[in-house]
């Protein structure tokens, strides 16, 4: 099993002073996610929950709609062994993706070898960095999430919204480790913490929050409220839409993007929740 953060070998500097010293931090590994059996995406992320970043990854890339559209989610071995013509690093990325834990076999329920071949055919081969989100997709028009406007639903007291920087951060075991990760929190509308997930990438956390709901059929999330470490960027408010989520909040700032998508699809978005003020970007009436 891959660790989530390893020991690594520094050299303090203090007034001027150096020192040998040991230190953890956070892993970054890439994770092959393959469809029956063929290279679909690498995602870069930390390891641990592997089948939920899959499952919220595809979620986000509209691979699969629903829990009934995910058949089996498992850790597999890579067959194919390095190219001995690769550079050296295409040889390190091929070595360290062929470890079992890095590669993930999803299949597909209700799909035909048709509607597979398609999926696999639009989808370029690439490796996603850490801090990208649909880095994948052909062209910016394939990124409109394709669902309805968010119902209105029931508010949220601002008093839960000024407390959720307190809760994610105390939730964070393998941030107190290596002070190196992201984190996604999906919250109650009482503010109780209802799945966390830590990784390098913020896109990853949210997708291993989503991922987790949508293998227990929990979606549409509509009386839940996420919460990121991180600034919103247009993906992350994507992904809060697939899953049906009405509230995304932060403790940074959002993107133009973020804020033009939130507002048209009837989400509200909240940027530099910090103390007892924050702003409220769109769609206000969610929260009291």
């Amino acid at each position: 099993m891959i660790e989530a953060l390893r020991g690594v070998d520094l050299v303090r500097v203090r007034d001027g002073q150096r020192e040998p010293d040991m230190d953890r931090a956070a892993a970054e590994e890439p994770l092959e996610v393959r469809l029956h059996g063929r290279p679909f995406a690498v995602i870069m992320r930390t390891p641990g929950a592997d089948r939920e970043l899959a499952a919220g990854f595809l979620l986000a890339e509209r691979v699969v709609r629903s829990a009934d559209d995910l058949g089996t989610i498992e850790h597999c071995r890579a067959e194919a062994p390095p190219d001995p013509d690769a550079t050296a690093d295409a040889v390190d990325a091929a070595v360290r993706t062929s470890h079992p834990e890095n590669v993930i076999n999803v299949t597909l329920a209700g799909r035909s070898a048709d509607a597979l071949e398609g999926l696999l055919a639009e989808r370029r081969q690439v490796l996603t960095n850490s801090s990208c989100g649909l880095c994948g997709r052909l062209t910016i028009a394939s990124l409109k999430a394709d669902v309805d406007e968010l119902p209105v639903g029931r508010p949220v007291r601002a008093a839960v919204v000024s407390d959720l920087p307190r809760r994610l951060r105390e939730a964070q075991a393998v941030f107190e480790e290596t002070g190196g990760l992201h984190a996604a929190g999906l919250f109650t509308f009482e503010g109780g913490l209802e799945s966390l997930a830590e990784d390098v990438g913020r896109h990853n956390a949210v997708d291993k929050v989503i991922g987790r709901m949508l293998m227990l059929e929990a979606l549409p999330l509509s009386e839940r409220l996420l919460f990121v470490s991180g600034r919103t960027s247009y993906e992350i408010v994507q992904k809060a839409l697939l899953a049906g989520i009405p509230i995304v909040g932060s403790v940074s700032a959002p993107s133009t993007l973020a804020i033009d998508l939130a507002r048209e699809a009837g989400l509200t978005l909240l940027g530099f929740v910090r103390g007892t003020s924050f702003n409220i970007y769109s769609h206000p009436g969610r929260i009291e």
